[in-house]
């Protein structure tokens, strides 16, 4: 276990999969399963900064391993599972977090070019993550838990965003199905619906137009953007037996935005 830091989690002897653990909310997340004491395998079609993130890891202390991996296929999703089992023996978290989101723009200016890549990996990469690591799941013994990366826009209205928002509503679907499948089984699988993080894609997008920034900061309540750490915490608490009797819940991160 990493000894720079105290946690309030603790999962030494677990295996933690993180897709899109290149940067950002996957990268924060894979950092803190790391410092938790969990072994990490980190996925991304980004190799560089994949390796980036295992190094991370283990130059504090902790394991971790890379593995270039394109969640809309899936050859490389069962690649991928069948990789971190054969290493580290067994599965017991999954944060599925590899996705994209896209400009605003109004619904009926939308092509289908954009359709199809927000729903394919959105939607389709969640789908095939969560049916590969359940297959691992219910053949050892413990079960796991899964978390999926949604948004607040799947619990509201997203004028501008609506294939965004079209595509984290059905994670969201997926996540509360295959919650009330799988409970019997020991497998907990909740998704996590953030509000505006300030990864550093996003910084950078918020420097070159103040305005929106602006404007996003007021949908807000809490008057301030949500940092990688405040996701990373949540998922790491939905995979803990702090969260034992948790399942197919969706956990807002988001300042108060959707209680508005």
């Amino acid at each position: 276990m990493i000894k720079t830091r105290q946690h309030s989690f603790s999962f030494e002897g677990k295996v933690a999969l993180v897709t899109g653990g290149s940067a950002g909310i996957g990268r924060a997340t894979a950092l803190a399963f790391g410092a938790a004491g969990a072994v990490v395998v980190i996925a991304d079609t980004n190799v560089d900064g994949g390796h980036a993130s295992a190094a991370m890891i283990v130059e504090q202390g902790g394991k971790a391993l890379f593995v270039r991996s394109d969640v809309t296929r899936a050859q490389d999703v069962e690649a991928l599972v069948d990789k971190a089992v054969s290493t580290y023996g067994r599965l017991d978290f999954a944060f599925n977090n590899a996705g994209i989101e896209d400009e605003p723009g109004a619904l009926s200016e939308s092509d289908e070019e954009a359709f199809d890549r927000i729903m394919t990996l959105n939607v389709k990469g969640t789908w095939l993550c969560m049916k590969y690591q359940l297959r691992q799941m219910l053949r050892q013994e413990g079960g796991g838990a899964i978390v999926n990366s949604a948004s607040a826009m799947a619990l509201v209205g997203a004028p501008g965003q609506a294939l965004v928002a079209a595509s984290k509503h059905a994670v969201v679907g997926m996540t509360r199905s295959a919650a009330l499948e799988y409970a019997g089984a020991g497998i907990r699988i909740n998704s996590v619906c953030p509000g505006t993080v300030r990864t550093p894609s996003m910084a950078r997008a918020l420097e070159r137009d103040p305005q929106r920034a602006q404007e996003l900061l007021k949908r807000h309540p809490a008057g301030r953007f949500a940092e990688t750490r405040d996701v990373a915490n949540a998922v790491l608490w939905l995979c803990s037996e702090h969260a034992s009797f948790v399942t197919g819940h969706q956990l807002a991160i988001d300042g108060g935005l959707t209680a508005i």
